[in-house]
């Protein structure tokens, strides 16, 4: 009995190091409150990110210019709102730092996103 358990975590383990390593990158947007530029993006892109290809391949997470998570390890500290940052297992891979409007933002997330390839395959 012991040997199967044993077996069946060994398998567990490696099943979910296979799940990690097939995740897409996040593509973090750092936003302030009272940001006008944020609420454009709001306003402009927030409720179609969900639903594009682009999101496939490095899903939204929001985090706040003052309260950054300890598990990003940034380049640099972000400096300006809203900064884009892609990252893959806790690295910054690159960013886009500020929101001119959608016209600019599409080209500029695909040109990142292709940048990273490995990083950013899309999720079924």
């Amino acid at each position: 009995m012991h040997r199967i358990l044993a077996a069946l975590f060994s398998f567990w383990v490696a099943i979910a190091g296979t799940a990690t390593f097939a995740r897409a990158a996040e593509l973090v947007m750092v936003e302030q409150h009272g940001c006008h530029w944020c609420q454009q993006w709001d306003a402009e892109i927030s409720h179609i990110y969900p639903k594009t290809q682009e999101s496939r391949r490095a899903p939204l997470r929001r985090v706040q210019l003052h309260d950054l998570p300890a598990d990003i390890a940034f380049s640099s500290p972000p400096v300006f709102t809203p900064t884009f940052v892609l990252v893959d297992a806790g690295r910054e891979l690159g960013r886009m730092e500020g929101y001119a409007g959608a016209d600019f933002f599409w080209p500029m997330l695909l040109r990142l996103l292709d940048t990273h390839p490995d990083a950013t395959v899309p999720q079924s």
